[in-house]
Order: structure tokens, then sequence, then C-alpha cells
């Protein structure tokens, strides 16, 4: 029942960070959401910090699991990288589907200055998550140097985030599948 009540703590939070932000994050109406008293979230994280940090360090894992597994057992031609990068917009996509929500470490990079350095570390995290497995991708099949390839895959992280923030803001999905298109067109993604 604890490992529960701690998950739905964690899955209202989140939610709660990708719709208003860490600063719209309260223990109390996360209490009222989850359906208990607000002194028992600090039973699970002691601070408000400790919750965002939990939060994000299991969302940057899940996404890096579900990217790695989207590479298991390709060949690597280049029709893969395209399958590939598809799979990659969708999923940044299905974010804005849900509630026209951002990308959780997207919306706490906006508010980084304010952050525990913990949750910065993890932003961070992200971020590198992300460009290494694009530069993965993009590498398939032995195309590109090293130093080429990490910095196409940072301009192609920037790119896709940033078209979702645009997105977001119009709160309009079509707007980042008409970006996307427009990348793709141009080159800059696969």
């Amino acid at each position: 029942m604890a490992g529960d009540t701690r998950e739905r703590i964690m899955e209202s939070a989140r939610l709660t960070v990708q719709d208003l932000g860490y600063g719209g994050l309260s223990f109390r109406e996360l209490a009222k959401d989850v359906g208990i008293k607000s002194a028992s979230i600090h039973y699970y994280f002691p601070t408000k910090g400790d919750l965002g940090e939990a939060i994000l360090r299991r969302y940057v894992d899940r996404y890096a699991a579900f990217l790695d597994g989207l590479l298991d057992g390709l060949p690597g031609t280049g029709a893969d990288r395209a399958a590939l990068m598809g799979r990659y917009t969708d999923m940044f996509r299905s974010t804005l589907l849900n509630g026209n929500r951002l990308c959780l470490a997207g919306m706490l990079s906006a508010e980084r200055n304010e952050l525990p350095a913990g949750i910065c570390a993890e932003i961070v995290r992200w971020g590198a998550m992300n460009e290494g497995w694009i530069a993965r991708v993009l590498g398939l099949g032995g195309a590109g140097d090293r130093e080429g390839l990490r910095s196409r895959a940072a301009a192609l992280f920037a790119a896709v985030s940033g078209a979702q923030v645009v997105a977001h803001g119009r709160n309009d999905v079509a707007v980042y599948d008409d970006i996307i298109a427009a990348y793709r067109a141009s080159g800059l993604v696969p």
C-alpha cells in the first residue's frame, strides 16, 4: 500500500509539474489530488526538491529505457534512422496530446534558476541522454564523425524541444506537426 501511495504522489506531481511547472507544485494541492493528508507526503518526500528530483529521475530513466529499446536489434540502415526519428518526434507529440503538457524536463528547464541542485542535475542528464541517443541514431551505418554527430544531435534535440514549446504556447498540436514536417523537408530531422 505504501508503494502505491508513493507512486500516486509521484504521478500526480509529474502531471502537475508538466502542466503548471515546479512553482505550481503544492504539497497541499497534491495531497487533495491523491486523497491523503499533506503531512503524509513528507513521509515519502521530505522536501519539494526531493519529490521533484524523484519524478524527474524516474522520467529520464523511463525514456532512456524506451529509446534504448527502439535501438535493439536494428540492422543500421538509413531507413532505420528515419523510422527511429519518427518514433522520437512522436514521443514529444504524445506529451502535447496529453492535456497540452510539455516534456517534464523541458518544463523544469524554464525554471532552472529556482530549482534545487538535484533537479538541475537531472535536467542536464535528460539533455545528455537525448543528445547521446540522437547521435547514435544519426551514426547508424557509420555515417558521420563523432563530433559532427554530437553537434547535429544537440541541434536536433533543441529543434524538437522548441517545436513542442511553440505548439504548447499555441495550444495546437498541428503546429508541432507542421514544424517537424518542415524539419524533415529541410533535412534537419531524418
